[in-house]
C-alpha cells in the first residue's frame, strides 16, 4: 500500500536524521580516530548488498576487520564472521559487540536504500548461496532491508551457517513483512535498544 510505504519512509527519514544529528556526527570522529590509531586501512567499510526487488546497493559500516583478510573461501563462498574471529580488530570487536559498527547505515536510510527496521541485508555471495538453498529466501527482498529487524531482536543475528539458522532468520523476516505496522517498527527499535 503506497500510503503505508510513504508513512514508513517519513518515519525512516525522521528517525534516520535524528540518529545522524544526535549520534553519528559526534561518534564518527571518535570512532574514526580510534580505528586509524589501532589498524591500517579505511575507517568505513563498504560492501555490495541486495535490497528491495533484489536491487544492489552499497552498505556503509565502520570497518571492524583487518584489511588483509580473505572474504571468500576457495569455492567462492563468503567466509562469515565467527565468534573470536582472528580477522576482527580489537576496536572492531567492541564496535560489533555494541553494534556501533552499524551506525553509518543511517546514511543508507537517509539515501533511501535501507529502512530503520526490515530484514538485514546480506552480502552478494551470501544472497547467491542462500536463494537456492533456503525456502522463500527472496521474499525478504519485497521490502527495503533494515538496520535492525524482527529476526535480530529474536536472536537470529550474526553467523548463519549452522543448523538452519538462515532458514529461521528468513521465517522471521517473512513474518515481519506479513505483519508490519508502525507500532511493530517502534517495538523492534525499543527491543534493539534494550
Amino acid at each position: 500500500n503506497i500510503f503505508w510505504r510513504l508513512i514508513k519512509r517519513i518515519f525512516d527519514l525522521f528517525f534516520g536524521l535524528l540518529c545522524f544529528f544526535l549520534l553519528f556526527i559526534w561518534i564518527y570522529p571518535i570512532v574514526a580516530l580510534i580505528i586509524k590509531l589501532t589498524s591500517r586501512g579505511p575507517v568505513m567499510f563498504k560492501q555490495e548488498r541486495w535490497g528491495r526487488k533484489n536491487s544492489k546497493f552499497t552498505v556503509y559500516k565502520f570497518r571492524t576487520m583487518k584489511t588483509d583478510h580473505k572474504a571468500l573461501d576457495g569455492d567462492g563462498k563468503l567466509i562469515q564472521t565467527s565468534k573470536n574471529d582472528p580477522r576482527v580488530t580489537s576496536i572492531g570487536a567492541l564496535l560489533r559487540k555494541t553494534n556501533l559498527d552499524e551506525l553509518p547505515q543511517v546514511i543508507n536510510v537517509i539515501i533511501g536504500n535501507m529502512s530503520i527496521v526490515g530484514p538485514r541485508p546480506h552480502p552478494t555471495p551470501l544472497n547467491i548461496e542462500s536463494k537456492s538453498s533456503v525456502d522463500k529466501y527472496l521474499k525478504r527482498h519485497l521490502i527495503k532491508p533494515g538496520i535492525t529487524g524482527w529476526a535480530q531482536v529474536n536472536g537470529f543475528r550474526g553467523e548463519t551457517r549452522k543448523n538452519g539458522l538462515m532458514g529461521r532468520r528468513v521465517q522471521h523476516d517473512i513474518w515481519y513483512i506479513e505483519n508490519w505496522s508502525l507500532l511493530l517498527d517502534i517495538q523492534i527499535i525499543l527491543m534493539t535498544l534494550w
